[in-house]
């Protein structure tokens, strides 16, 4: 499926960045409560999506905290 998706992102006119402050630290930040059902789609969405090549393991010390919300039949969108 990943081959599906070759030139991906697309060429821009501007090339987006994000200029960090030099030295500048992570911010620590506790994450949000998960439900025991959130905790599950939580271990198993990632799998999925770095086994259709979406995504890839990263080892950088800034993250993002997760969100999910419902969709109509019920499934949970990260």
């Amino acid at each position: 499926m990943s081959d599906d998706l070759t030139g991906l992102p697309p060429v821009r006119e501007i090339e987006f960045r994000i200029d960090l402050i030099p030295g500048a630290l992570p911010i620590v930040k506790s994450p949000y409560r998960l439900a025991p059902f959130e905790m599950q789609e939580l271990s198993n969405q990632p799998k999925e999506l770095q086994e259709k090549g979406f995504i890839r393991p990263s080892h950088s010390p800034w993250g993002a905290p997760v969100l999910f919300v419902k969709k109509k039949d019920g499934a949970l969108r990260m």
